[in-house]
């Protein structure tokens, strides 16, 4: 291939998610389904317009009773594009389970994706919660025969970023859903490889691959859709120049990026807590296909399983 390669991924994460992180509860009943009906029609048209395929990872639970949603994951299917397992609840301590547990949130989620899309569209990658992955979950995954996973994040900013969040929230007295996950994947590789199987963040013969989420070389400052859609010019254009240096640009985007507050009448509770959501959902939308015509110069896009393919053959991309 002349070009490198490029995978957007878009994680459905229910906005419940958000409000667990924040520490606010549970949201409105009406606010439960708003990235699949909202945002996620939103996506299906982006890119429909950009002409590039997209792997969405899935959470099973939010689909099991959603019969709007699950038409929707039928046209996504039917237009190219790949399912990915994203656990049946979103347990961010997924890594803390018991096997068995894990198991069940894997095989739960896609029972739902099987059962709605059909066998031939069965997902064969995984994306972790919170970008937490162990030896325990990658034997799980090996178990049923997944060929990727997508979890690793190294990104020593980001977790930085976390843990103060984390520890102000707690000395204000509120605690938040998410998970600090061991530090040792932070030292990951940022390009994909077969990863170890008892220690995922190492290079090893595990059956499956890793497909790092994008950091920038160097830094490794986070490369993923939030900071494209909010930061300034300046910086998204630095972040795509720098991404060409990488073999594969592990784009991920999550279902909150095409959300409004306004226009999806979303408390302030959340969207004061979340700068993206108080970005116009045009506004983002324009900025999201503008990067992608501007990647296709450089990059060939592909699904996750496409470039898991890649890896699995040759080792490397």
């Amino acid at each position: 291939m002349t070009k490198r390669l490029c995978a957007i991924s878009v994680d459905l994460d229910p906005l419940t998610a958000y409000y667990d992180i924040h520490g606010l509860g549970d949201p409105p009943r009406q606010l439960r389904q708003t990235i699949l009906r909202k945002a996620l029609p939103r996506f299906e048209e982006l890119f429909a317009e950009a002409a590039v395929p997209a792997t969405f990872f899935v959470v099973g639970r939010e689909v099991v009773e959603n019969e709007e949603a699950k038409e929707a994951l039928r046209r996504i299917v039917a237009a190219g594009h790949e399912l990915g397992n994203h656990t049946y609840t979103h347990p961010y301590d997924l890594c803390r389970l018991p096997e068995q547990v894990i198991d069940a949130e894997v095989r739960g989620a896609h029972d739902v994706i099987v059962d709605t899309v059909g066998p031939e569209h069965a997902p064969v990658g995984f994306r972790s919660p919170g970008y937490t992955i162990n030896a325990r979950v990658l034997q799980v995954l090996a178990n049923r025969g997944y060929r990727y996973d997508s979890s690793m994040f190294p990104s020593p900013p980001y977790y930085l970023a976390k843990i103060v969040v984390m520890t102000g929230m707690s000395l204000r007295g509120r605690r938040s859903g998410a998970v600090v996950g061991d530090p040792r994947a932070l030292l990951c590789p940022a390009d994909p490889y077969r990863p170890d199987a008892s220690e995922p963040w190492r290079s090893g013969q595990a059956p499956l691959v890793e497909l790092p989420v994008a950091v920038l070389p160097w830094t490794r400052l986070p490369a993923i859709g939030t900071l494209l859609a909010v930061s300034p010019e300046r910086l998204r254009r630095f972040v795509l120049r720098a991404m060409q240096r990488r073999p594969l640009f592990n784009l991920e985007l999550h279902g909150i990026d095409l959300a409004d507050a306004i226009a999806d009448r979303i408390p302030t509770e959340l969207a004061g807590r979340q700068p993206d959501l108080r970005v116009p959902f045009a506004d983002k939308r324009r900025r999201f296909l503008q990067t992608l015509e501007e990647l296709k110069r450089d990059f060939e896009f592909v699904t996750l399983r496409a470039a898991a393919a890649v890896v699995q053959r040759e080792g490397k991309i």
